[in-house]
C-alpha cells in the first residue's frame, strides 16, 4: 500500500502494546494511524471529527457558471474538418 501523506503505519503487535499512547498521539497531531497486519492495512485510527473527503461528484456545485448553449454547434469550422 502506498503511504499517504501524514499517515503513520504500525504493526498490530505494536498497536496492542502501545494502544493508549498511539491514540493520544493521533488526537494530538491530527494524523491518521494505519494498523498493519502481515503488511496489509487492517484499520485506520483517525482523530474524532476528522474531515471526510469531499466526493468527486458534485464537488464544484454552485461554483461553475455555464454561459450560452453548450450543446449547440459553433459557426466556426474546425481545422480537423477542413480537409473534407
Amino acid at each position: 500500500m502506498p503511504r499517504k501523506p501524514h499517515v503513520e503505519q504500525v504493526s498490530v503487535t505494536e498497536f496492542k502494546a502501545k494502544c493508549t499512547a498511539l491514540m493520544a498521539q493521533v488526537a494530538e497531531t491530527g494524523r491518521t494511524l494505519v494498523v498493519m497486519k502481515h503488511g496489509k492495512p487492517l484499520v485506520e485510527v483517525s482523530p474524532a471529527g476528522a474531515e471526510k473527503p469531499v466526493p468527486l461528484f458534485g464537488r464544484l456545485a454552485g461554483q461553475v457558471t455555464i454561459l450560452g448553449d453548450i450543446v449547440e454547434p459553433l459557426d466556426v469550422e474546425w481545422e480537423a474538418c477542413a480537409d473534407e
